[in-house]
């Protein structure tokens, strides 16, 4: 278990801490979110450079760390919906189509093959993870008005959501179109599960 495993591995577990403040009706709760968020958002970075530049890439870390970031991003988007700030359907389609390919990912790994990241993939993960810091920072612009007394009118509020509903939309086009690239690159892999002649 190397540093950049390790850094996968508390990315993952933190998850949980992230949802939890984040669903707290309380604007420091908030703010600690956001800095979680962000943190995660930074080890993601550097487990990446770290196994690169010390020559650490292994097996686990090809597939822990996309997991860890699809968990992230899959607990902030549930987070929005039950606050509200976010399309239900628009969650749904990011969320099966990550763990999908997961699940994909995760078969291939067993018979002992890895289904690469893609660039076109770290574009999707980009792309969620700026339209989830945009809707965090929205929530503590918001509430840090509320604590001090100035409310968002209907008007301006559904404007907001409205902005933050397009950058969600766009990730999700991303993720179905990142999605359908790792069925047609690893096709013959996915094909292989079936025949049984991995």
């Amino acid at each position: 278990m190397n540093l950049p495993n390790k850094l996968t591995l508390g990315r993952a577990l933190i998850s949980p801490v992230f949802m939890a403040l984040l669903l707290y009706d309380n604007v420091y709760s908030r703010y600690a979110a956001l800095a979680v968020f962000l943190l995660a958002s930074l080890t993601d970075l550097l487990d990446g450079y770290l196994a690169r530049r010390n020559g650490q890439q292994t097996g686990f870390g090809k597939i822990m760390d996309p997991i860890a970031d699809k968990l992230l991003i899959a607990v902030a988007l549930v987070a929005f919906v039950a606050l509200k700030l976010s399309s239900v359907w628009m969650v749904m389609v990011i969320i099966v189509r990550e763990f999908l390919i997961m699940g994909l990912r995760t078969v291939v790994a067993y018979r002992g093959h890895i289904m690469e990241s893609s660039l076109l993939a770290k574009i999707k993960t980009s792309s969620q993870m700026l339209a989830v810091l945009a809707v965090l920072v929205f929530i503590c612009y918001r509430d840090t008005l509320a604590a001090g007394g100035t409310y968002l009118s209907e008007y301006q509020l559904a404007n907001y959501v409205s902005a933050l509903d397009g950058l969600i939309f766009l990730a999700m086009l991303l993720t179905v179109v990142s999605g359908l690239d790792y069925l047609i690159k690893s096709r013959w892999l996915i094909l292989g599960l079936f025949k049984g002649n991995m």
